[in-house]
């Protein structure tokens, strides 16, 4: 995709979040873009970065380690979310690289999120995954597991912040945020990542305040 296009079209993207904020009857105080850039290379982001956008998500430790760090280097006010499944064994890497981690779904990853910021001093902010579908293909704690979870890493003294969804496809998602946002009033979590390129607008009328949106932006990701 060529630089105007994808100038236009996070423009786009851009009024529309404007759009459905004024539309919603309480939105969040804010919504913050995460312009998704998994699978698209460093050539690809440099229209949105030159455009002003600062904050962008990624998938994989490892592909975000092969260009952010060069891209930083210019541009050293990018935040760096990750918003893909982490291993603990990339649990280090992450806190390094990342401001803020989508994806905590398991006890054993915070002990390591936690060890590994100790050790770092470094400590990227945090949303829980709830796997509100409770797809087993699918990660995120389950629904009903949250409490324990978000529990478990206030116990740790994790910088935790929100909450983080992703519909099951083919489903209406607004029953999904509504859900998530259930859940991050009842423990007063202030974030909610949710709501993609197709369903980022509903997602604002339930109080999202991170939108992931990748391909209405960027346009069809080729595979790494």
């Amino acid at each position: 995709m060529n630089p105007e296009t994808i100038n236009e079209n996070l423009s786009v993207i851009i009024a529309r979040i404007e759009a459905a904020r004024k539309a919603a009857i309480k939105p969040a105080a804010a919504t913050t873009l995460i312009a998704v850039s998994k699978n698209h290379g460093a050539d690809a982001l440099l229209p949105a970065l030159i455009a002003g956008q600062r904050v962008f998500g990624e998938n994989r430790v490892q592909e975000a380690q092969s260009k952010w760090p060069g891209l930083r280097e210019t541009y050293d006010d990018i935040e760096l979310h990750l918003i893909g499944p982490l291993q603990t064994n990339k649990a280090r890497e992450a806190v390094l690289l990342f401001d803020a981690i989508h994806t905590l779904d398991r006890p054993k990853l915070a002990d390591v999120l936690r060890s590994e910021m100790d050790k770092t001093g470094r400590n990227p902010f945090l949303f829980v995954q709830v796997n509100t579908g409770e797809e087993p293909q699918k990660a995120g704690v389950a629904p009903r597991e949250a409490d324990g979870l978000i529990a478990y890493a206030r116990k740790l003294g994790l910088p935790l912040k929100g909450l983080m969804c992703i519909p099951p496809a083919g489903e209406a998602p607004a029953p999904h945020f509504a859900l998530l946002q259930k859940i991050a009033r009842e423990h007063d979590l202030p974030l909610l990542s949710m709501g993609m390129s197709e369903d980022f607008e509903m997602a604002i009328r339930f109080g999202a305040t991170h939108v992931r949106v990748g391909t209405a932006i960027f346009g069809t990701r080729e595979q790494a």
